[in-house]
């Protein structure tokens, strides 16, 4: 089996979650290809407030100008990612730290010249996240792409992961969120969705906000090849296990 699992900023903020997921990740490690996708946007907005420099967003994305992309490469490609890489290793996984910049992991052109160095994923190409995960490596990916004329950009984690799960043929990809699924009028976590079932729950303004951006990318995921997504609160007890040991938590969505 290979599983993407795409971790957000705020689980990683805190030592002891990233010590914790670092655990439960490299315990399932051991017995299938696990590639990790992680996001850092808590801390990139705290480091830029630092210096002093205020974050915009436009539709929930960050405006990333020449100061701010330096700070995703400092950030995000620096210190988040090296720091989950550290918290697998010690933890026993044979971690490697990447961006998708590496080796064409993730190709990149402007999303829209208002959000500046935002990218859209084009192109991924899988081959060195198959030469790591079979050799026994598990790489850690920073949502930092590469463009054709050499610009680099901020990606969003999310169409990051689809894109890397899709190219990679992965089997499963799994959204570490702070949410414990995707929820119903009533609130209540539905356990199952198919693409149909997603569209409706958008179109009936039930998904809003992040849990549709959620869902569309899970729609994205499943549409090319990946058989189904799960969408699970990463601050669960032990939510990683559970997951790969067929437990029911959280939303699984399928074709």
């Amino acid at each position: 089996m290979k599983a993407l699992i795409k971790i957000g900023g705020s689980l990683l903020d805190d030592v002891s979650s990233r010590h914790d997921l670092a655990r439960q990740i490299a315990a399932i490690s051991r017995g299938i290809h696990v590639t990790v996708v992680h996001g850092g946007g808590k801390q990139m907005t705290r480091f830029l407030e630092e210096r002093g420099v205020k974050s915009t967003f436009v539709r929930g994305l960050r405006v990333t100008t020449d100061e701010t992309i330096d700070a995703v490469l400092k950030v995000l490609a620096g210190s988040v990612n090296t720091q989950l890489a550290a918290a697998l290793g010690a933890a026993g996984a044979r971690a490697v730290g990447l961006t998708g910049i590496d080796s064409g992991v993730a190709v990149a052109d402007q999303l829209d010249p208002e959000l500046g160095y935002v990218g859209r994923v084009t192109a991924s190409d899988p081959g060195l996240l198959a030469t790591l995960t079979e050799a026994g490596y598990l790489p850690v990916v920073a949502c930092v792409a590469g463009g054709a004329d050499g610009q680099v950009y901020n990606v969003n984690g999310d169409s990051m992961a689809v894109a890397v799960a899709s190219a990679w043929k992965a089997d499963r990809l799994v959204f570490l969120t702070d949410v414990p699924g995707v929820l119903d009028a009533s609130k209540t976590i539905l356990p199952l969705l198919t693409i149909e079932a997603c569209r409706k729950l958008i179109a009936d303004g039930i998904a809003t906000g992040g849990m549709q951006a959620k869902l569309e990318a899970a729609m994205n995921a499943v549409t090319h090849g990946v058989s189904e997504v799960r969408i699970v609160r990463g601050s669960d007890p032990d939510i990683v296990g559970r997951v790969f040991n067929g437990e029911l938590v959280g939303t699984r969505i399928v074709q």
